[in-house]
């Protein structure tokens, strides 16, 4: 059973900023040292995983192509920033966090703030029980006190990830997400609108998740840029589709059994106008019906179901 816990605790004041260990810019990389060398906490910018960094793989193989060590970092921030009204987060992490469940990986996760509540169906089906799931729930005006309930549920021991929707949050308030998340080792997720993309960032991975313009194969796809990462800038957006591959696979078999209806029921209707022409000729009585086509040959709809045997 998927829990949820009211915000209602006040948070404490926040601080000065805290600057967190991959906003530091102290240690810039010599050339003269030897290439190969391994120092914990700084990385070249000329390579997308030289820094040995603890992950966990999305379940999308060219996603994790892209992403410095071959998945979401564990210890780090990654923002995820989306356009109004647009689901894509869940499509983009329940198969990492599926992943780690089925690692065995003990905890719960968190999530602060969700806009909607989530379906515990369907993240079973996707591999996250829902009884491993609890849901903070914050007003509209509550956006200091969500962003201090996500700091204190990566601080929990009994917590695997933290997934915060935090639109207004401040840059120091992130700040300090990202120091806690590096301190304790959680997976975090922190969601926000696509029009803060412009502004500057302490998280060390940023992604811009929006529907591509054009489906293929007639299945919806995402659009993944990545905006930030720890290496060079990535030079073109990641192509993943809007939904799970068994959900996919049975769209498009859906698919395929309305066009064959539809091609079905067109032929079954060219050969009817025929045989009325060839009687007409033959000076045989008919009634020719006006050249309107049978339902499911002009159009049809995603709910319709047109039989292939109608005559």
């Amino acid at each position: 059973m998927l829990s949820s816990l009211p915000l209602t605790a006040a948070a404490p004041p926040l601080g000065a900023a805290v600057q967190c260990a991959g906003d530091r810019r102290d240690h810039a990389p010599d050339p003269g040292r030897d290439a190969g060398c391994n120092v914990p906490g700084v990385w070249r910018g000329d390579g997308v995983a030289q820094a040995p960094q603890r992950t966990q793989p999305s379940g999308h193989a060219p996603l994790d192509a892209q992403l410095p060590g071959g998945g979401w970092p564990m210890g780090a921030m990654s923002e995820v920033l989306l356009p109004p009204h647009a689901f894509h987060e869940w499509r983009l992490v329940l198969p990492a966090l599926a992943g780690a469940v089925g690692n065995g990986a003990p905890g719960r996760v968190v999530l602060v703030a969700p806009p909607h509540a989530p379906f515990g169906p369907v993240l079973a089906a996707g591999g996250l029980p829902a009884d491993r799931v609890c849901r903070i729930v914050a007003g509209p005006h509550q956006g200091a006190q969500a962003t201090w309930a996500a700091e204190q549920a990566l601080r929990c021991r009994d917590v695997l990830a933290v997934l915060a929707w935090l639109p207004q949050t401040a840059p120091e308030s992130l700040r300090r997400l990202q120091l806690a998340a590096a301190q304790q080792g959680r997976l975090l997720w922190v969601f926000r609108p696509e029009h803060r993309r412009q502004q500057a960032s302490p998280a060390p991975l940023r992604l811009w998740a929006r529907a591509a313009g054009e489906a293929q194969a007639d299945v919806e796809m995402v659009q993944v840029h990545v905006l930030k990462r720890r290496g060079p800038p990535a030079l073109a957006p990641v192509l993943l589709p809007a939904c799970d591959a068994r959900l996919l696979a049975v769209l498009q078999a859906q698919a395929r059994r309305r066009q064959s209806a539809q091609e079905a029921a067109q032929h079954q209707w060219q050969q009817r106008q025929e045989r009325l022409h060839a009687l007409r000729a033959l000076g045989v009585p008919t009634e020719l019906p006006g050249a309107v086509p049978p339902r499911g040959v002009e159009s049809l709809h995603a709910l319709d179901r047109t039989s292939s045997a109608r005559a």
